[in-house]
């Protein structure tokens, strides 16, 4: 197979007359698609993009809602080829002008309410306006064009995906994802879950992140499992949908991440329901306490499978399928993933059950970043991806992370760069200078806190830095604890002692 759109083709025509899709917006279900609809949908809106000039190795921004035109798209981008490039499309307009610069999309495939503030961003931008809003089967502009689509040729090392992922320099980073890591990717998952056309995947994550994009709907939809596809993450509705046995949209498979599950357990309360129809419950993107694996388990009825990937590499551990799970284990390194734990700074492996930096080589690791040379080879030492990470394995071969080396803080799922929330609250004239990092925090895996210097003569500027931080960033990176110091602490070489901020939180 040299695409990923072989293999989902090969799919669709296998089981083409089975549903897909099944999309709900809100509660109700608003459209069901056959396999064979989303072949020949996706065909027409191909076509309409190659009458645009959209070409094989073209980059196209995706910034919509989640929706099933946002499959259509995407798919349709992948079956000529083009680079698709999914952003938050709640990302505020200080996010989107660097992302949109350094992506050099050709065409930006956008909600209607976004068009101004793209506009302002870059007049010159092509723009394509979908109203997400409206049902699919009343979104009309591809469908005059043709079903009969011909076929691009795609080599393994042919880019299909484009993930930005934050750095610790503030400037996030577009992963280069090629044909051949998407694929890998996809395969190892759906063999180690056993994902099968028997399937049904309440899927409940956003479409913009690996975590919902690739590991989920291409290894559904590759596999002819039956998607059921909310329109957001609500509790209740999750709840609903997973507690139904009996109707077509009874599931066995959910993917969470651990403030998810947080949410579902308190809006469980006392209520008496089975889940033995669900086989599979996923954790990842962020660590899973071993208390709330307890409460997972307790809960639903089954062992939650913890696991362990990142933008630049798809999917390295999981807890086994059928076999000991182990709380707070990220478990074991997937089918042809090679693993080393290193000594940071002497490079050099460390003894057993010492901790040390990730190491990894497998096909589902990218080769380069976007336009960013330096950062690729920094980011590689004789082939090896070297992930930031730190961690140790245990006498039976699990894997566990125990800090890392990047400042990198995951809220919710989400990867978070301090530095581009300290570059905002250092705007303010009263701040001298500010450092942002993440503390533990049950509900979202880590909190965004800030301990800022202010100037001496300033008042109470913690309103002043919550409106700032609130008009240039997403919620999500707003801080949710403000502090304020004297100086910062320091070593001799002047790096902040991040370790030392976090006592006083």
């Amino acid at each position: 197979m040299g695409s990923i759109t072989e293999l989902l083709t090969d799919c669709f025509e296998k089981h083409n007359k089975k549903t897909a899709l099944s999309f709900l917006r809100g509660n109700k279900i608003e459209t069901q698609m056959p396999f064979q609809d989303l072949d020949l949908n996706s065909n027409k809106m191909a076509n309409q993009f190659l009458k645009q000039g959209i070409k094989k190795s073209d980059n196209v921004v995706l910034l919509l809602d989640k929706s099933l035109v946002f499959i259509i798209a995407y798919i349709a981008l992948q079956k000529i080829g083009a680079v698709c490039v999914p952003l938050n499309p709640g990302f505020k307009k200080s996010e989107l002008t660097y992302l949109l610069k350094d992506a050099a999309p050709v065409l930006v495939i956008i909600n209607q309410e976004l068009a101004g503030m793209i506009k302002q961003i870059d007049s010159k931008l092509t723009c394509l306006e979908i109203d997400t809003k409206l049902p699919f089967q009343k979104i009309a502009f591809f469908k005059s064009y043709s079903n009969d689509l011909e076929k691009v040729s795609l080599a393994p090392d042919d880019p299909g995906l484009i993930i930005y992922t934050s750095g610790t320099t503030g400037d996030p980073k577009g992963a280069v994802l090629t044909q051949k890591n998407l694929i890998n990717d996809a395969k190892n998952i759906i063999k180690i879950w056993e994902i099968s056309d028997s399937d049904t995947l309440c899927h409940s994550l956003p479409l913009f992140h690996v975590h919902g994009l690739c590991f989920a709907l291409h290894t559904a939809l590759i596999s002819g499992a039956h998607v059921v596809l909310l329109d957001r993450f609500d509790p209740g509705i999750v709840i609903d949908i997973l507690k139904e046995n009996k109707t077509d949209l009874a599931c066995s498979i959910f993917m969470g991440v651990p403030a998810m599950y947080s949410k579902l357990i308190d809006t469980f309360q006392d209520q008496t329901l089975c889940f033995d129809h669900m086989r599979l419950w996923t954790s990842g993107s962020a660590p899973l306490p071993t208390k709330d694996f307890q409460r997972i388990t307790q809960t639903f009825g089954k062992e939650p499978v913890e696991r362990e990937g990142m933008s630049e590499t798809g999917m390295n551990f999981s807890n086994p399928l059928n076999g000991e799970k182990k709380p707070g284990s990220i478990g074991l390194p997937l089918p042809d993933v090679k693993v080393r734990i290193v000594d940071p700074d002497t490079l050099q492996d460390v003894e057993p059950g010492q901790a040390g930096e990730f190491w990894l080589k497998s096909d589902s690791i990218i080769s380069s970043y976007w336009k960013k040379p330096e950062e690729t080879a920094r980011a590689f030492e004789q082939g090896w991806f070297k992930t930031g990470d730190l961690g140790k394995k245990d006498a039976d071969g699990y894997y566990y992370l125990t800090d890392r080396l990047k400042n990198i803080i995951i809220t919710g799922g989400e990867n978070v760069s301090p530095n581009e929330i300290e570059s905002v609250i250092n705007r303010l004239d009263e701040v001298i200078e500010s450092s942002v990092l993440g503390i533990f925090d049950e509900k979202w895996g880590e909190k965004i806190v800030a301990a800022v210097v202010k100037t001496p003569t300033s008042g109470d500027i913690s309103q002043a830095i919550k409106a700032i931080c609130k008009e240039h960033l997403h919620d999500w990176k707003c801080p949710k604890q403000i502090i304020f110091i004297k100086k910062l602490p320091r070593n001799t070489m002047g790096k902040i002692l991040k370790e030392d901020l976090k006592k006083l939180f």
